[in-house]
């Protein structure tokens, strides 16, 4: 059973995504009783956080609090400086996967964009990308292929929009697809920061023979906005040993490898 803390933060978020939710939704959402649901709806609408109507709840967007929380914007400079350790072990082991000729797509991110620093030029391999940070961090091997999409650039991500990007991964087929997310939820599934992000991570991951999911542990049990996977659209994800101890159970029963660096 979920803790008390991230059950509230949990109901929280499938109210945001939903707009509203019935008792018995959420109820069958968490695997809780319908009179636990009652108790936690009852603290969000202390806090002003949902709104109660009979039989169930709806997200308050106009509460200061969660126009506060919402607000709060990705930037990968300041995501660059967090976890740094874990995040390099995490993209060294995802390079050790990578064998000669594969052809590879690197999703945008902090973690994806220190893969730069452990290709070695005697795997030489084709890379497709779509961000600034991860061009950068690989043009330099000049025995990789590199195709790049383009686009409109948001500055937030380092990520470039656009149909056509989007088409220029669907076009090209990968061995492996390394894939960053801002949150992992057994609940709610793989989510990322911004809507424009979610064509071109599905089409990254619909187009890849292996899906790998680069996740350092402080991305599990949170949930954003935007919604592109579950986790079980991955072969293999990757993250550090603080990993919550029920996630090694998940992977394990949804026959996802799990490598803890």
């Amino acid at each position: 059973m979920i803790a008390k803390k991230k059950r509230l933060q949990t109901l929280t978020d499938i109210l945001k995504i939903k707009n509203a939710g019935t008792i018995r939704e959420l109820s069958q959402a968490l695997n809780v009783s319908e009179m636990t649901i009652r108790r936690d709806l009852t603290i969000l609408a202390k806090e002003n956080t949902v709104k109660l109507f009979h039989g169930g709840a709806i997200y308050n967007y106009t509460s200061k609090i969660n126009q506060k929380r919402d607000n709060s914007i990705y930037n990968l400079p300041n995501e660059e400086a967090t976890r740094i350790n874990e995040k390099r072990r995490i993209a060294e082991k995802a390079v050790s996967l990578i064998q000669q000729d594969d052809i590879i797509i690197i999703d945008s991110g902090s973690t994806t964009e220190l893969m730069g620093d452990f290709i070695q030029v005697s795997n030489p391999s084709t890379i497709v990308c779509y961000a600034m940070n991860i061009l950068f961090s690989i043009f330099r091997q000049k025995e990789c292929k590199l195709i790049f999409g383009g686009g409109y650039l948001h500055k937030n991500t380092l990520m470039f929009e656009s149909k056509e990007g989007v088409e220029l991964i669907k076009n090209n087929r990968a061995n492996k697809a390394f894939i960053s997310a801002r949150g992992v939820s057994d609940i709610l599934g793989i989510t990322t920061a911004d809507s424009y992000e979610i064509p071109i991570k599905r089409a990254a991951v619909e187009s890849s023979q292996q899906r790998i999911l680069l996740v350092d542990s402080s991305k599990f049990d949170v949930v954003r906005s935007a919604y592109f996977g579950d986790i079980n659209d991955f072969d293999i994800v990757i993250t550090d040993d603080k990993i919550p101890k029920r996630y090694i159970d998940i992977f394990k029963k949804l026959e996802v490898e799990l490598i803890i660096v």
